[in-house]
């Protein structure tokens, strides 16, 4: 237990990761799940494992490249629970300006036709921005 616990504090001091990450790069090493989950439940007690610690440097880090539905997505498939994942997502700021700022930086002027107005949605639904935000990027709209 000793020897799982010093990897999973060499894997922690280089960055955060999720419980369920560091579950699997453990795994390999730990003799028992029990032993596993054991070293996971204290890493969590001392408070040096916490989903919404890593979720929040997820979503900060981010932010500035992808919308909500893609930063929600990929925080689940890192197994952040649904309440950590709606407790981070305001520290990304606006998603209308982020995907304004997206859209700038990418295209910088209005679609001149059917097709450029569909490529241009279908980059920014790529990113994950919802189509409200998507909508107001590309009429110019801004919310009061």
């Amino acid at each position: 237990m000793p020897d799982l616990r010093v990897r999973a504090l060499q894997c922690l001091t280089r960055r955060d990761y999720s419980r369920a990450d560091l579950r699997a790069r453990l795994a390999a090493h730990a003799e028992s799940a029990e032993e596993l989950e054991a070293v996971l439940d204290a890493l969590q007690a001392e408070r040096l494992l916490s989903d919404h610690r890593y979720a929040s440097q997820r979503v900060v880090a981010r932010a500035a490249r992808y919308g909500n539905g893609r930063l929600r997505q990929e925080l689940r498939q890192h197994g952040v629970s649904d309440g950590d994942i709606e407790a981070a997502l305001p520290e990304a700021g606006d998603e209308g300006e982020r995907c304004r700022s997206i859209w700038a930086k990418k295209f910088g002027r209005p679609p001149a036709s059917a097709e450029e107005r569909a490529k241009q949605m279908r980059f920014l639904q790529y990113r994950g921005f919802s189509s409200e935000a998507i909508r107001q990027a590309l009429c110019g709209v801004d919310e009061e």
